[in-house]
């Protein structure tokens, strides 16, 4: 795993600076401390810090092709290096490494931009043809990793593997996007359509862009997209062997590097089913490690204990408690934008502890996207069917008004939590999900905003690009829907970036083999039956996993890397939710109305309302701010 950074003039040709590189990837260091490279040509520089995996002593970036027509600088792994390699040996092309940098780079002369489609990994890379004076930008299937862009005054396009290697150049503006800041208040973090700084964007999981000196800046370009318009057919135990296949393989090619490896350890399905294919495909001891809680409620050590020892893994474990929030700021500089998911604190921990071991950590991230292991998902379907029994005027008129009215009873029993639901029938398939996915709603988020901000944002909602992605989304059905809008919007936006920041923070690897292209794909094209069973998602992957795993990990509640947010801001970190409202930085800002942040916070703090969710992201909005200075 690595950083990468670098300049491109389009329109003209200026000379670039090498040292001007080289400041953009110093900032990077932490995603690839044990090496670094820049080199520069007429119009062009290219960046790069190194985290060595595989051909340790080999592949130093950035890499020109024997030729010296073609020079690299990338960040990923591919998977399928070796059986890409043959191919193009094959073909007649000549290696004089032993990684996969030196394969993509023939893979590009031999293919072009077709060479994406052949592909199996995580990547972002840039490279930059001599020969046709073109810039190739490329992002993996999934958004694994990431790619900021943005347009300088100078004329040039600057990229980084992440927002602080822009900050590193001087023309970069630094100026909030209100419409971000909208969109952060909806979903907790801001989503790849958007930056939180104007004139920032980032490159779109699955597209690649291909620049040049005389021309401007092009639209990206898709080569990529998951789509659920298809079933497959066969018998469910024909399914079943070929999703195990697919598992296994998935794993297995996740498993190669040249350092130690290992894996996170939650003790629910989706980890215990990448430990468990790797305990069966190595030949010591899985080295696996898991974050607990000081909040029982919230502990999940046991069961990761429990598959542990059926794997007998080498297994380490450590408890997360709240006083360990000092480290707030630190966070906020992991992200650089605002990032509200609170559940990056134990990441980040797990992360810290597998690397005091490994180099190369595999998560079982992705299955619940995949596979419909979300309850909202299910939900959704479930609604969706009962909307379509109800005439729209009813659902508009009747159904709109109650759960306007009804009250938000965050202390009730779950069936008795009515509100959401009757907002969801009222409104289109689309709009319900949308209210599904969003921390804060958007009547909660008008009241929130001061009139200037509320003028600023001229009508936009951070839940209309979404719609309009569902509205889109190639599929069948709603189950289909939700599950396009949680791999295309929350997955990029929440979870890997989550994922990519806290481990890079401590230079570790990690690898999801559960959003293998290939496995996604074939679950896409699963008969609802076979990904929800009832109210029980991931229905096939968890029958699948009977032979392997005790059914008291497959078929418990699904608790997830929850964070016991809710009960630190009410204890030693009521403090913190009390001095919202007071912070000079949000302040200075005049988007929101403080008198209803501090109403907010006592409601929290007292009992009466749960609004860990918000308050948490206030305080993560007002530390990203305050590190990147730009309130």
């Amino acid at each position: 795993m690595c950083g990468i950074a670098g300049l491109f003039h389009c329109g003209t040709i200026k000379p670039v600076e090498p040292l001007r590189i080289e400041r953009m990837t110093d900032v990077l260091a932490h995603r690839g401390p044990d090496g670094s490279g820049v080199w520069t040509g007429p119009g062009v520089g290219l960046g790069h810090r190194r985290l060595s995996i595989i051909d340790v002593e080999g592949s130093p970036q950035p890499m020109a092709s024997p030729s010296g027509r073609s020079i690299i600088v990338f960040n990923g792994e591919i998977y399928n290096y070796r059986e890409l390699r043959r191919e193009l040996e094959a073909a007649g092309e000549i290696f004089r490494t032993d990684g996969d940098t030196e394969v993509i780079l023939a893979a590009y002369e031999q293919w072009g931009t077709e060479c994406l489609r052949r592909l199996n990994g995580m990547f972002v890379f840039a490279i930059y043809d001599q020969s046709k004076r073109e810039l190739f930008l490329a992002r993996d299937r999934l958004g694994v990793k990431p790619l900021f862009l943005a347009e300088l005054s100078d004329g040039s396009l600057a990229f980084a593997s992440e927002l602080k290697g822009l900050l590193a150049h001087p023309l970069l503006r630094r100026e909030v996007d209100p419409r971000a800041v909208e969109d952060y208040m909806a979903w907790g973090y801001v989503p790849d359509h958007r930056s939180i700084l104007r004139g920032v964007s980032k490159l779109p999981a699955g597209h690649w862009m291909l620049l040049q000196h005389d021309k401007g800046v092009p639209e990206p370009q898709q080569y990529w997209d998951i789509s659920f318009a298809g079933r497959h057919k066969g018998k469910p135990k024909d399914l079943e062997a070929e999703l195990l296949h697919h598992l296994q393989q998935a794993v297995t090619s996740r498993m190669v590097a040249d350092v130690p490896l290992g894996a996170f350890l939650s003790g629910g399905v989706d980890s215990s089913t990448v430990v468990a294919f790797m305990a069966e495909a190595s030949r010591q001891p899985v080295k696996t490690c898991s974050i607990g809680f000081d909040i029982a409620s919230a502990d999940e050590t046991s069961y990761a204990q429990q598959v542990a020892e059926l794997f007998a893994t080498d297994h380490n474990a450590r408890t997360v408690s709240a006083d360990q929030f000092d480290a707030i700021d630190t966070l906020a500089g992991m992200f650089d934008e605002p990032f509200a998911d609170a559940s990056a604190l134990p990441t980040w921990r797990v992360c810290q502890l597998a690397r005091e071991n490994v180099t190369v950590a595999l998560s079982g991230d992705g299955a619940d996207e995949a596979f419909a292991g979300y309850r909202r998902q299910v939900f959704h379907a479930h609604e969706d069917r009962i909307r379509g029994l109800l005439p729209s005027a009813i659902r508009r008129n009747v159904l709109g008004p109650l759960g306007k009215f009804y009250p938000k009873a965050d202390w009730a029993p779950r069936p008795l939590r009515a509100k959401t639901t009757l907002l969801s029938l009222a409104g289109s398939a689309e709009q319900g999900y949308a209210r599904a996915l969003s921390v804060v709603p958007p009547e909660m988020r008008g009241a929130l905003y001061s009139p200037d901000m509320a003028h600023k944002l001229g009508g936009y909602r951070a839940e209309d690009p979404l719609l309009e992605l569902m509205a889109k989304a190639p599929m069948r059905s709603a189950l289909d829907q939700a599950q396009y809008a949680d791999l295309k919007f929350w997955l990029p936006g929440d979870i890997l970036t989550k994922v990519d920041r806290t481990s890079m923070a401590v230079s570790l690897e990690a690898r999801e083999p559960l959003l293998d292209h290939r496995l996604v794909e074939f679950a896409a094209g699963l008969p609802e039956g076979l990904r929800v069973h009832g109210s029980q998602g991931k229905w096939l992957l968890k029958k699948s996993m009977e032979r392997y795993l005790p059914k008291d990990i497959l078929y418990r509640p699904k608790q997830g890397f929850v964070t016991p947010i809710a009960e630190w801001l009410r204890g030693p970190l009521a403090g913190k939710a009390r001095g919202i409202a007071k912070s000079a930085m949000l302040a200075r800002t005049e988007w929101f109305d403080n008198a209803r942040l501090a109403e907010l916070a006592e409601d929290h703090i007292g009992g009466r309302a749960d609004h860990s969710r918000l308050l948490w992201q206030l305080v993560m909005l007002d530390r990203s701010l305050a590190r990147l200075g730009i309130a």
